[in-house]
């Protein structure tokens, strides 16, 4: 090959490459969906960009063994909750006009649920363990 022409060559085999790892990286970036409200509702909040302004804003009582996590970005609400000893627990979050989504933590670590809208009304956090003869809510929010 002439010099020119393995330039030319080593040039477009870059250019490909570049191009390539844009694309990567462009899908990777894109991997957090962007939701509001009601289009939230029922999404993985790990894998939205919920997660990344989260804040709890209540914990169940009596021993905090569930999370109300909120994300004002996305105005939608969540229930969070790490193994505290007594397992099984099913954790709900649900917002006041019907929405719920429930997950059982059987001590492997942080649970959390799908999300609900929470834009202009409530939702709330629970815990049950021992078929419901042990529960606990957080404040409506």
């Amino acid at each position: 090959m002439k010099p020119s022409l393995r330039t030319l060559a080593s040039a477009a085999a870059t250019l490909v490459l570049a191009a390539s790892g844009t694309l990567v990286a462009t899908g990777t970036a894109s991997a957090a969906t962007s939701c509001y409200a009601g289009s939230c509702t029922g999404l993985d909040p790990a894998n939205t960009i919920c997660q990344n302004d989260a804040r709890t804003i209540d914990y169940t009582a009596p021993d905090g063994d569930a999370e109300l996590r909120y994300s004002p970005t996305c105005r939608a609400a969540w229930a969070r909750a790490t193994t505290a000893g007594r397992v099984p627990a099913t954790i709900q979050i649900e917002n006041n006009q019907g929405a719920s989504y429930t997950v059982v933590n059987y001590g492997t670590g942080t649970v959390y649920t799908r999300m609900v809208n929470d834009k202009d009304i409530q939702a709330r956090a629970s815990f049950h363990y021992d078929n419901n003869t042990q529960f606990g809510y957080t404040n409506w929010y």
